[in-house]
């Protein structure tokens, strides 16, 4: 029998803390959220290993490090509304809604968005949604938000997205050039978002934040 609870305090212990992740929510947040029930069953016995896990072709959950520090790096308040885009089977959205008022989890694969909806219930968070449609498109319904996370990598945050974000707001991706990322984080300034980079990581790009090549002769 896998002692998950023991597996999470030492992902918290090697993985989170060693990376100046120094914010009390988010490491309570991390300590509580059972990171084995937002994987594939077939994935459970990895879950708490240093590195991302993929979850259908081309979408993984980040790893712990990756998230903690881009939670540490958006600051997340206790009175904001998030978009979470990509959340997959809901991880990120879990550990979220312990640090906001409430989220909004965008998912395009209608079978992942399922899967986080059901296990988000049977998980007790009761502070976030699934909605179904493009990652690329943002939701525009409940829109503007205070904070966007990407859960995977881009090579370009299209403006429908930017658009969505409330003025002082944050948002924070992973940038992927070629199999190298690095994770920034943008502010949203006078109606212009100006981005700064935080730290290194890597994540498969996302569809719908693909760099579109111009054809050439």
């Amino acid at each position: 029998m896998i002692d998950f609870p023991t597996r999470r305090v030492m992902m918290v212990d090697t993985q989170v803390r060693p990376s100046d992740v120094t914010k009390f929510p988010i490491i309570e947040a991390m300590l509580s959220v059972p990171r084995e029930a937002f994987v594939p069953s077939s994935k459970r016995e990895a879950a708490y290993v240093g590195e991302n896990i993929e979850i259908a072709p081309g979408r993984v959950v980040l790893e712990p490090r990756t998230l903690a520090k881009l939670l540490d790096a958006l600051d997340v308040q206790p009175t904001e509304l998030v978009l979470d885009l990509g959340c997959g089977f809901g991880y990120s959205t879990a550990v979220i809604a312990r640090l906001a008022d409430a989220v909004v989890a965008l998912e395009e694969d209608e079978a992942l968005a399922a899967e986080a909806q059901r296990t988000l219930s049977a998980e007790g968070v009761d502070n976030a949604a699934v909605v179904v449609g493009k990652l690329a498109e943002g939701d525009a319904k409940h829109a503007p938000f205070d904070v966007i996370t990407i859960q995977g990598g881009v090579e370009v945050v299209p403006q429908a997205l930017l658009d969505q974000l409330k003025e002082g707001g944050r948002i924070g991706a992973v940038f992927m050039e070629g199999a190298l990322g690095v994770v920034r984080v943008g502010y949203k300034i006078d109606g212009a978002v100006s981005w700064r980079q935080v730290f290194n990581a890597a994540a498969p790009v996302l569809p719908g934040f693909s760099v579109v090549q111009g054809f050439r002769l």
